[in-house]
């Protein structure tokens, strides 16, 4: 094998803060494997990879709606990392709008927006953002005006927020740095903050737990790769705790928001919250995620998210770690 892949979302993640560092092509160079992103190549090339994760050389940290669909639809991924980063998931309103509690959206338009791709991510993000708020108030889906709203080609949000700001919804749900920006153009406030609440599982959603996963074919063929692209994965996330500055300029590149957007998404203890893990609470998370995608259609098939994890590289990661340290290479 002389090639690796990466690919992650446009979020905090430990490969986006590797890949700047330049580690993970350091990791590799001396073994003939070049790492490239999928994120710096041609369409062509990258193709609906970082959806359908059918290349088998290829990391991915994203979004759980998209890796969950590719294994539901068979693709013979493994869940090899999860991490949880609080970024700004709130129910945005028109500043003249007196909703401030999740108990108000009761009978409310809620927009939910369609995007023509493979996996709407986008509309199931909504649609868990907003079941998250209304379940504060014992509330549903049912208990709102789910109005389907048209996604935008020209920038998150921006379809959801326009409708919010013509009258036709009167929420829409939002998460990260550009939204933040995009909020402040569109005069929206917030009714309902989902980072104040103090139940995770309200936060559950595409982001909340973030997965990291790679094809069984390479751990099959090349397990010793996998523990490494991990142990750089848990180096970079370490090195982020004590380095703000450089975090907060890395999540302005990887996000594309400028620093009001960041300092707004992102609480300021965000690098010690990078590190990867499979553990009970985070699998048990992300299988609720699992059940609420099924049950709303994303899902062909259901998912047992405790078969499809794999501790193995993890764990084998950690002790080339402790080796490394231990001998100083």
């Amino acid at each position: 094998m002389d090639q690796l892949w990466f690919t992650r979302c446009p979020v905090p993640t430990a490969t986006g803060i590797a890949a700047d560092r330049g580690w993970l092509a350091e990791e590799f160079a001396p073994d003939g494997i070049t790492v490239r992103s999928l994120q710096d190549v041609p369409a062509t090339v990258a193709a609906d990879h970082h959806y359908t994760h059918a290349l088998d050389g290829l990391f991915r940290e994203g979004g759980n709606v998209p890796a969950l669909w590719a294994r539901s639809r068979g693709e013979r991924t493994r869940l090899v990392g999860l991490t949880w980063i609080e970024e700004r998931q709130s129910i945005l309103v028109r500043a003249d709008s007196p909703v401030r509690e999740p108990a108000q959206l009761r009978g409310l338009r809620l927009a939910v927006p369609v995007h023509a791709i493979g996996i709407d991510f986008w509309r199931a993000m909504a649609l868990h953002g907003f079941a998250g708020a209304l379940s504060q108030a014992g509330l549903t889906l049912a208990d709102a005006e789910l109005t389907e709203v048209a996604g935008s080609a020209h920038g998150q949000w921006q379809g959801e927020l326009a409708a919010l700001r013509d009258g036709r919804v009167d929420a829409v749900y939002v998460k990260g740095a550009l939204a933040v920006e995009a909020a402040a153009r569109y005069g929206a406030v917030v009714a309902v903050d989902l980072d104040a609440l103090a139940d995770r599982r309200a936060r559950v959603n595409n982001g909340t737990p973030r997965p990291i996963t790679v094809h069984q074919r390479l751990l099959d063929r090349r397990p010793d790769l996998v523990a490494r692209f991990l142990a750089v994965l848990i180096e970079a996330a370490d090195w982020a705790r004590d380095q703000p500055a450089e975090l907060a300029r890395i999540l302005s590149a990887e996000t594309g928001a400028g620093e009001h957007g960041v300092a707004g998404a992102y609480h300021p203890d965000t690098g010690h919250s990078l590190q990867l893990d499979l553990s009970d609470e985070r699998l048990d998370l992300l299988a609720r995620q699992e059940r609420f995608l099924h049950a709303q259609g994303f899902l062909p098939e259901p998912v047992d998210v405790r078969a499809w994890a794999d501790p193995a590289p993890l764990e084998q990661a950690r002790v080339l770690l402790a080796s490394r340290h231990r001998t100083g290479v």
